[in-house]
């Protein structure tokens, strides 16, 4: 039997602090211009939902949010109104980012630097047309917090925060697993006017966090960020492999090329998926799922043509939860 021990995959180093100048330079000259176009004249594509003007009353259509039902109205007249909204052109937009241990490892590379490359696209984007954006980063715990700002200067402070290292990481006792609940209610008093609120995550957590993530997203356009990785889905066959896991440091000793399991491994997978978008859907969010061996912009290009198209065909800004778009394979447009 072939024996394979790749240090790396056991146990990954944590990045080092990224350029925040550098790598916001890079994406305004490489890539913004390129999103920008996409992007151009467009509130309702991505970037916001409803917002807080009240402008008229109609009745209820079959494709309309159920979070816009007037009670009171429809109770008088015995038929069921919904709430209609001038457009909010001034956002708020924060990025719930889980950094934990998991988030280290990748196959092309991090999934820590697929979100930070997207929380600095994003940021820029939005605080080019006068928005502001905020943020929330959770290790360990909830250990930085980046209060809404505008500007390219407060967009460099937020990749800055996000990309150091925790101040408590070494003294913070070790613990078992991820608990994104926890970072998905501490947002929940910091966002005091309604957001879009964008959770960068691998989802490889401890249960619970369902329900957090539907009461957020009962006030807040919310788009679940999923950052995944090919070695998520598929095991190569490489023999005797020793594997880790990144959020507890245990080891183990396995066979990748026992065929059974491979077929577990396929199973597991199967049913989790089916969880995952099942949580989604129940909690009305939409998911962007971006791989670390895909193009950012071309994930997020076909995830906002998609929502237009759903908003085309419902009449306005897409709902929540109708949008499940990873990104296309071979940069095929959408």
């Amino acid at each position: 039997m072939r024996w394979r021990h790749p240090p790396a995959v056991v146990a990954a180093p944590p990045p080092a602090p990224v350029d925040a100048e550098r790598l916001l330079r890079r994406l305004e000259w490489r890539v913004l211009r390129r999103l920008d176009g996409a992007l151009h004249g467009d509130y309702r594509g991505l970037l916001l939902g409803p917002g807080d003007d009240l402008a008229d009353l109609r009745e209820y259509q079959p494709h309309d949010d159920v979070r816009h039902i007037d009670w009171n109205v429809t109770a008088r007249l015995g038929v069921p109104h919904v709430r209609e909204y001038h457009e909010d052109r001034d956002l708020t937009a924060f990025f719930l980012v889980d950094l934990s241990p998991s988030a280290d490892v990748g196959a092309h590379t991090s999934r820590a630097s697929v979100a930070l490359e997207f929380v600095a696209l994003m940021a820029r984007l939005l605080t080019r047309r006068g928005n502001r954006v905020g943020a929330l980063r959770y290790r360990r715990s909830v250990d930085a917090i980046v209060p809404a700002g505008g500007g390219r200067r407060h967009v460099l402070r937020l990749i800055h925060t996000l990309s150091q290292p925790s101040a408590t990481a070494r003294a913070a006792p070790a613990r078992a697993g991820t608990r994104l609940h926890e970072l998905l209610e501490a947002a929940q008093p910091l966002l005091r006017r309604r957001s879009q609120v964008f959770v960068l995550s691998d989802f490889l957590t401890e249960p619970g966090w369902e329900k957090p993530l539907a009461r957020l997203a009962q006030r807040h356009e919310v788009v679940a960020v999923r950052l995944t990785d090919p070695l998520d889905s598929e095991l190569p066959d490489l023999g005797l492999l020793l594997v880790g896991d990144a959020e507890t440091g245990e080891q183990i000793l396995i066979d990748t090329g026992d065929r059974g399991l491979r077929r577990r491994l396929a199973s597991a997978v199967e049913e989790r998926e089916a969880a995952l978008q099942a949580a989604f859907g129940s909690a009305g969010v939409d998911v962007l799922e971006l791989s670390t061996d895909d193009d950012v912009v071309e994930a997020l290009t076909h995830f906002i043509r998609l929502r237009r198209r759903i908003g085309a065909r419902v009449g306005g800004s897409a709902p929540g939860g109708l949008a499940t778009a990873p990104a296309p394979r071979g940069g095929a447009p959408a």
